[in-house]
């Protein structure tokens, strides 16, 4: 096996059956793994969720993960908001060439292992290496299906006046890792990304609460960019406490020194959860007894005041309007 990847890997030929043989086959055999054109596969009865994301995040290694975890979370998370439990999964990479064989196997070995966490097997994929400068490293993407539960409904129009607006844990935490490993800035923090599979606690939550109203993972844009999306659907509006708010002492830091919003930094593995106000405490319960979502906590309710807004009510008792985001969001994380 070469040392790095080289054009010849993606050509179809000898080179390529030894990279996916020692490298890919390697890490995600299971029973449903194929080496032909397609997988076939067992449908379940019911409803199927199905979702695909593409994932080009620079460095492709940080604190607490890298681009190969990422992707398999990023793409079970979204099924997961739908109230679909994770079954298959394919993935296609496009590799630079030049890019180290030992970090691809490191990338390959991370999705499995958090493939096993997320329960869904990878079936299918494509390799492809493109030319020096032509891609940053690895750019992954990923396309996942899972089994809706049985009366779950969740959906960004489904939010009510009087709803309570949850968060599964400290916010900002992805957006902040990624900006520092980049070192643009020349900062030293200790923030550690936050991405995780979250069907599991999903699951727990619905089981407990079936009549959860709307489940969002707050990524690209967080927590704050989620709200307005919901706000346009629903035609509601938000009030939050500002206090509430769960941000690691480091990620606030750093947003202070350098003017960023902590609700407007992309999170991995956070949720914003909006279920009628009497199964707030059980849905709480449920997600503080689940991995990942141990820092669950209340920030809001849904309003019918100010239509489309999110309102912050600060702690000395004022009230301003959460900024709606424009432009380019800092970091760009993908």
């Amino acid at each position: 096996m070469q040392e790095t990847v080289t054009l010849a890997h993606g050509a179809g030929g000898k080179q390529t059956s030894e990279l996916i043989e020692k490298v890919f086959r390697a890490h995600f055999e299971n029973p449903h793994f194929t080496p032909d054109d397609a997988a076939v596969l067992e449908v379940p009865a019911g409803k199927l969720a199905m979702s695909t994301d593409g994932f080009i995040v620079s460095p492709a290694f940080f604190p607490g993960g890298n681009i190969g975890k990422l992707s398999i979370c990023g793409t079970v998370n979204d099924l997961a908001c739908m109230g679909a439990q994770p079954l298959y999964m394919t993935c296609a990479f496009v590799v630079e060439e030049g890019f180290p064989m030992a970090d691809l196997e490191k990338i390959a070995a991370s999705m499995e292992e958090t493939a096993a966490q997320a329960g869904v097997c990878i079936v299918a994929g494509d390799t492809k290496v493109a030319g020096k400068g032509q891609v940053d490293g690895v750019f992954i993407t990923t396309t996942a299906v899972g089994r809706v539960l049985d009366g779950v409904q969740t959906g960004g129009a489904l939010a009510r006046p009087g709803d309570a607006v949850i968060v599964t844990g400290d916010i900002g935490r992805h957006g902040c890792t990624i900006l520092l490993s980049r070192d643009d800035f020349g900062i030293e923090a200790d923030v550690t990304s936050d991405c995780a599979p979250l069907w599991e606690a999903v699951k727990n939550a619905l089981t407990a609460a079936p009549g959860i109203h709307v489940i969002r993972d707050a990524t690209r844009g967080g927590v704050g960019t989620v709200l307005y999306e919901i706000a346009g659907q629903s035609r509601v509006g938000f009030s939050l406490e500002a206090q509430k708010i769960p941000v690691q002492e480091s990620v606030r830091g750093v947003c202070g020194m350098l003017g960023l919003e902590p609700l407007y930094l992309a999170c991995e593995g956070r949720l914003v959860i909006i279920t009628a106000p009497e199964d707030k405490d059980t849905v709480l319960e449920a997600l503080r007894k689940s991995p990942h979502t141990e820092g669950a906590v209340c920030i809001g309710t849904v309003t019918a005041d100010h239509p489309g807004r999110v309102i912050l009510n600060t702690e000395i008792g004022a009230q301003t309007i959460l900024p709606q985001p424009g432009n380019e969001l800092l970091p760009r994380i993908c």
